[in-house]
């Protein structure tokens, strides 16, 4: 279903993105290229000169093995054996690990990623395209991912962690999937729902194991490629680039730079001077550079410098790299053309592009997500009932109720024309008062402002009326919006998949897969 509201008017987005949808002259220099299907050509061409077979042979051997212990479908496994071939290129998207896929924009980012890559076999023909999702497994912040809204309830895992959250250990889940499980009901969906959890979070060790699962559950049929990059073979791929890293800091340098050109925007992330961590199963701690010796942060560990870049060369899995690394790292080790992100993620690669011109790494057109809102028959008659557009929704409720008193009254509240006239005959005494003293002339001023005031009170006030006259209708619009826009935030960052595909089951993906459009930049309506 269409809607009337881009993401530049909808109100959720930053007037960073919004300026990078408009393709505002100040913003071109900081990235490579807009993602159009005619601008994938020219990024297949950079990029095929930049990749080298062997890093291809590197990669599909990590697949293969991390594939080894799930069951694979046969558009993946060939997927797979495609990126063996020199004329086969990436899109990725990228998300944390959250607890059961945490809230819907995680599904959103794979299915815009998959989209993507049918619209570019359809152009390109002659090449291969393979959607990736990159598992975010080295990321240690995990008050951020172990939580999901389900039906406005919270559901937490509460553990003692340390470390990368990919390596976190799945016990003590049983417990949590008791409490959920009862949630769910006895329904054919919910007992779909309750064998995914089971089998991803119950048979499987770690984080890492059970998120690739599920995501392979749910997104197996359509070729998707899941990738673990937490691993050594991969990161001697990227050697040269963390030694570079750790000597000379360029990316600091470079990214500081590009920062002075974002000043008039809120700068998303900020370099530090080394943008690499020590990474153990328990420990990933910031790497620092203090009087001549690297240290691990918060830890006694300390090396000269030919004992870190020793330690480098023979066991670079002992090295991570932090939000500004990380997409350096993808774009070495995969032969990618685009990366498909949220807001948030677009805004800090666009303060990347000056590091990847420095250190030679081809930069990949950014996409933004395709954003949804989800919506039954009955929320749509309801709209349609109530007079409301998609846009009207999208408001803020203080604003939506305002401008719908106005038009349930049956009369104008707006005072703006008394104002006026108000305004008029105080023009002749203030003319009256410039003929004599300073003190007469602010007199006048005065009780001009205060009977503007007044009329604005009035104004204030017979709104207010209206709106207890108006109350059921207007209860009614905010009730739905309230249920469009929970606790008044985009639905995609609240709800988890699981409240919809409990009513949906697999046409749920599907439809979404179907609808989703992703290089649109109008917010899809999805009706069930």
């Amino acid at each position: 279903m269409p809607t009337d509201c881009s993401y530049q008017n909808s109100g959720y987005f930053s007037s960073l993105i919004n300026d990078y949808l408009e393709q505002k002259s100040n913003l071109k220099p900081l990235y490579n290229r807009f993602p159009s299907l005619e601008n994938f050509g020219a990024q297949v061409q950079e990029k095929k000169a930049s990749y080298a077979y062997e890093s291809r042979k590197i990669l599909v051997s990590v697949l293969k093995q991390q594939y080894s212990k799930i069951s694979i479908t046969s558009i993946t496994q060939q997927n797979i054996e495609l990126l063996l071939n020199s004329n086969t290129y990436t899109i990725t998207t990228g998300h944390q690990l959250n607890l059961f896929t945490g809230p819907l924009y995680f599904l959103y980012k794979i299915i815009s990623t998959v989209n993507l890559t049918k619209e570019l076999q359809a152009k390109y023909p002659n090449y291969n395209f393979v959607p990736i999702y990159w598992m975010a497994t080295e990321d240690h912040d995990f008050e951020e991912i172990n939580s999901f809204n389900f039906k406005g309830r919270k559901f937490n895992w509460n553990t003692v962690t340390s470390g990368a959250v990919g390596r976190l250990s799945t016990e003590g889940l049983d417990h949590f999937f008791e409490v959920y499980a009862n949630e769910l009901g006895t329904s054919a969906n919910a007992i779909s729902l309750k064998k995914l959890f089971e089998s991803a979070y119950l048979q499987h060790k770690t984080l890492t194991e059970a998120t690739r699962y599920i995501v392979n559950e749910l997104f197996g049929e359509y070729g998707l490629v899941i990738l673990d990059a937490d691993n050594q073979n991969l990161k001697r791929l990227f050697t040269p680039y963390m030694k570079e890293e750790l000597v000379f800091q360029i990316s600091h340098k470079k990214i500081l730079e590009t920062t002075e050109k974002l000043k008039e925007y809120t700068i998303q992330v900020n370099p530090r001077e080394i943008n690499l961590f020590y990474l153990e199963d328990n420990i990933r701690e910031r790497i620092l550079f203090e009087n001549g010796k690297y240290k691990v942060n918060n830890t006694k560990i300390v090396f000269t410098k030919s004992e870190i870049l020793e330690l480098l060369e023979n066991h670079p899995e002992k090295f991570s790299p932090n939000v500004i690394l990380r997409p350096l790292y993808q774009e070495v080790i995969l032969p990618n053309l685009g990366y498909v992100g949220g807001g948030g993620e677009i805004a800090y690669w666009l303060e990347l592009k000056s590091f990847f011109d420095a250190v030679k790494v081809t930069f990949p057109i950014l996409l933004l997500r395709n954003s949804a809102l989800l919506a039954t028959e009955k929320q749509v008659h309801k709209m349609d009932k109530l007079g409301l557009s998609w846009k009207d929704l999208f408001s803020k409720q203080a604003d939506l109720v305002n401008t719908k008193t106005k038009e349930l009254s049956e009369f104008q509240i707006d005072l703006t024309p008394q104002k006026k006239h108000l305004q008029k005959q105080f023009e002749t005494l203030l003319e009256l008062a410039q003929k004599t003293d300073d003190s007469f002339l602010g007199a006048v001023k005065a009780q001009e402002a205060k009977q503007i005031k007044g009329l604005e009170n009035l104004e204030k006030r017979l709104l207010k009326a209206q709106k207890r006259k108006h109350s059921e209708d207007l209860d009614r619009i905010t009730d739905l919006q309230n249920e469009l826009f929970p606790n008044q935030i985009l639905q995609e960052r609240q709800a988890n998949f699981s409240e919809f595909y409990l009513e949906y089951g697999e046409l749920f993906i599907q439809k979404l897969m179907g609808q989703f459009k992703p290089l649109e930049t109008a917010f899809e309506i999805v009706v069930f």
